[in-house]
């Protein structure tokens, strides 16, 4: 369904040019759920941004690389033919859903719109009835009475769905879901999932989760690849990827989950920061954190290409990641 072939993303600044994104590659297949994880700045939101064409010229732009959405190359279409692909053939969910919806419009008014666009010789009535039956595929309650309600009269679980529901309006093959239960507590977050996986059911749609959330991925993901720096550094199976991670970012994220069993007073953070994505370092870029590196000088001259491990299937970019394997660890 897409392709991402090394992808590279960089934004110009009054400090200079920033790498946000590196030599990213990744495929999502169709009806799967690819999570695409890494704490803030790893450049998860600039590959999406890339993938729909909604860098802002001329401070943000591609690099290098290719988009491939259907065998097309998205890096090589004009501005018209993106409009005429968003929101029809890929959909994205936006993580503040307060923001991404217009205040003075109905909830009712921006669903129609959304097939309006794409499909204009819906008509007015059709379009109504498309609108109600979308706001209770995703669970809104009175779909008729949230038809007509503003986006602040509604809590943000409710918004949250209506998003989902906008996403969804003209069957996209692939739904970007970037922070979709960011703000949220986690009884909504729950019933957000639910909803999501329903969704993904009705529309067939393959779905890109971007999230730092390692709980809402192992609920929802098929897949997973791990970001860091603006660099891959682990991609896998789900359940191979938790159960035994590849490269020591992923453990550290997977330490640094609060747990509900066990006695453990205190969390356990990954060390140290990440490094500036204003010079791009030589080495491995998780090298100056990383308990396996040891000061080994492979790990600060030398960057580590993603490659085949063999647990699990994953690939990795860490020079010693067989290591992981010992007993002790």
């Amino acid at each position: 369904m897409l392709s991402v072939r090394n992808l590279s993303v960089e934004y110009t600044t009054a400090d200079g040019t920033v790498h946000a994104v590196t030599d990213v590659s990744f495929d999502i297949f169709p009806r799967e759920t690819l999570g695409l994880v890494g704490e803030s700045g790893s450049g998860k939101t600039a590959t999406c941004l890339a993938v729909l064409g909604l860098l802002r010229a001329p401070t943000g732009r591609i690099a290098g690389g290719q988009v491939l959405f259907k065998g097309t190359d998205l890096t090589r279409i004009g501005a018209r033919a993106f409009r005429r692909l968003r929101g029809r053939e890929i959909s994205m969910i936006l993580q503040e859903s307060i923001s991404a919806l217009n205040p003075v419009h109905t909830i009712g008014d921006q669903i129609s719109e959304a097939i309006r666009v794409h499909n204009r010789s819906v008509s007015r009535s059709k379009r109504r009835r498309m609108a109600l039956a979308l706001l209770d595929l995703v669970g809104i309650p009175e779909p008729q009475v949230r038809y007509k309600r503003y986006p602040h009269e509604l809590s943000g679980g409710m918004r949250q769905r209506a998003m989902i529901a906008i996403a969804i309006a003209n069957g996209p093959s692939l739904l970007i879901a970037d922070e979709p239960t960011t703000a949220l507590d986690v009884t909504i977050q729950a019933q957000i999932v639910e909803v999501l996986k329903r969704a993904q059911d009705e529309s067939h749609a393959a779905t890109l989760l971007i999230t730092h959330d390692l709980g809402l991925v192992s609920q929802i993901a098929d897949r997973i690849v791990v970001m860091y720096a603006g660099r891959v550094v682990e991609t896998g199976e789900i359940h191979a990827s938790f159960s035994t991670p590849r490269h020591p970012y992923t453990i550290g994220l997977l330490e640094s989950v609060p747990r509900l069993t066990g006695d453990a007073e205190w969390l356990t953070p990954i060390p140290g920061h990440p490094p500036s994505l204003l010079d791009s370092p030589t080495g491995c870029p998780f090298q100056p954190r990383c308990f396996l590196s040891r000061g080994r000088p492979r790990c600060r001259t030398e960057m580590p290409a993603l490659r085949s491990v063999a647990t699990g299937g994953q690939l990795t970019a860490c020079h010693f990641a067989e290591e992981l394997e010992e007993p002790g660890r």
